[in-house]
């Protein structure tokens, strides 16, 4: 056998694979015999039929499927030996043509494409900014408004307000205005709050029970489905309604904020350590600040990862990398719908390939430990969700099982390396931070 590599440039070779044959005769004579030993063919005892007419009956299947394994193995391990780095997998040359009835000696060819040469280098000469949320008076003290309507009690007042609920009877109104014989009636509740209307909004805003409004349909949502569960009717019954709605307030419900008091802080943080609300607001403002860290690194890495595709930009074998696609793909795919996306599907492989280097370079590895660390970790936070504490033995188990399946560990490791890129980013990189506000940060545009 004789293998031999032709670059054609520096992200396209051709791998030459010659066989000849005492390379493959005796693995095919060892196949011919195993068929022999089961063939059954009539007028020959069975495993008794003739080397001859086994061959005879399926030499070349059993050539092919030789070569092919021989083909596997040479050119895997050629890749390895030699340190090839590529992308995708070896292609055979598709003009290939293979004269399987007289040929003695094979030559093979394989289309590879190759990973890019570059640099990369992580070091304080580079400086990004490191965007981080304002922790103000005014959010601490609209999470601790959030707090307070997450514990509050329930009560029934006399009045409603715009963030009460009201509980009615709802009757279909004719064209004079009196209860319409055979018309819609439903007892509902209804949040005022999310009423589509002003107008709406401000006829159930004061009412008190045994009150009587008069709504249009039209006012009451924006969504047709809404209105179909809150009067009882189908989408297509609610789409085409255009009438008045007589509704009586039987009952109104309200969510009363919790007090700020020691009986909340413990019922929020259970262990008794916040007394004062001073103390509570700081720890709320700590929670803040750990929570929108995570969003600062997740967009700090964003902007790393754009500005190095954008800066160092990897060549990529863009014709070789099409024709892979097309051979993996499990659906069919055209040329049309892979040009279309090969742009966002590029992108991301030149960003794997840095980052792949960036890990090399770095000397950045994930061992099976953390890998069960993190994932015990990940099964204890689960039941914490649900309030429960398992033992260890138990998550010992669970976390085994997670790492046993493929698609689960690949998250496991996935997340521990982000981790690691992430560090090695915020150690060397020169960052300036900077305070934004909530909507700033997040984009949200001020009404």
């Amino acid at each position: 056998m004789n293998i031999t590599k032709e670059n054609i440039d520096n992200l396209n070779a051709v791998v030459t694979i010659e066989i000849g044959p005492s390379d493959y005769e005796k693995r095919v004579d060892d196949a011919i015999r195993k068929i022999q030993h089961k063939a059954s063919v009539p007028g020959f005892r069975p495993g008794k039929v003739p080397a001859g007419m086994i061959k005879k009956m399926h030499g070349k299947s059993v050539l092919a499927d030789e070569l092919n394994k021989i083909l596997n193995d040479s050119i895997n391990n050629y890749i390895v030996e030699n340190k090839i780095e590529i992308l995708g997998n070896p292609l055979p040359k598709a003009d290939e043509q293979i004269d399987w009835e007289n040929g003695k000696a094979f030559t093979f060819k394989y289309d590879l494409g190759l990973a890019p040469a570059f640099e990369v280098e992580v070091s304080d000469k580079t400086a990004f900014t490191y965007e981080v949320v304002k922790i103000d008076d005014e959010l601490i003290e609209k999470y601790v408004k959030d707090v307070r309507k997450n514990y509050g009690k329930p009560s029934n007042p006399e009045v409603a307000e715009e963030r009460d609920v009201v509980f009615v009877d709802i009757n279909e109104l004719d064209e004079p205005g009196e209860i319409k014989a055979g018309g819609i009636f439903k007892s509902t509740s209804i949040g005022i709050d999310r009423l589509k209307s002003d107008i709406a909004k401000k006829k159930l805003t004061g009412v008190k029970k045994e009150d009587k409004v008069v709504i249009n349909c039209k006012e009451m949502y924006a969504d047709p489905v809404e209105l179909s569960v809150s009067l009882g009717i189908d989408k297509e019954a609610a789409e085409a309604l255009n009438c008045n709605l007589q509704l009586t307030v039987k009952n109104i419900a309200r969510m009363d904020d919790a007090e700020l008091n020691e009986e909340l802080f413990t019922k929020v943080y259970g262990d008794g350590s916040i007394k004062t609300e001073e103390e509570f607001r700081n720890k709320v403002k700590q929670e803040l600040a750990s929570m929108f860290a995570q969003d600062s690194d997740r967009k700090f890495f964003t902007q790393v990862e754009k500005i190095l595709v954008d800066t160092i930009n990897p060549a990529l074998p863009e014709d070789f990398l099409k024709r892979w696609l097309m051979a993996v793909n499990d659906k069919p795919v055209t040329m049309e719908q892979l040009n279309e996306e090969f742009g966002s599907w590029g992108r991301s492989m030149k960003w794997k390939l840095i980052e792949n280097k960036i890990i090399k370079d770095n000397n950045i590895a994930v061992t099976a430990d953390e890998a069960s660390e993190e994932a015990k970790r990940f099964v204890r936070s689960h039941f914490a969700r649900y309030g429960q504490t398992p033992d260890d033995k138990e998550v010992e188990k669970t976390a085994l099982t997670i790492l046993q399946k493929e698609k689960e560990a690949e998250k496991i490791y996935e997340g521990l390396y982000y981790a690691k890129i992430l560090d090695l980013f915020k150690n060397k990189y020169k960052l300036n931070n900077k305070e934004l506000s909530y909507n700033e940060f997040f984009g949200i545009k001020e009404k």
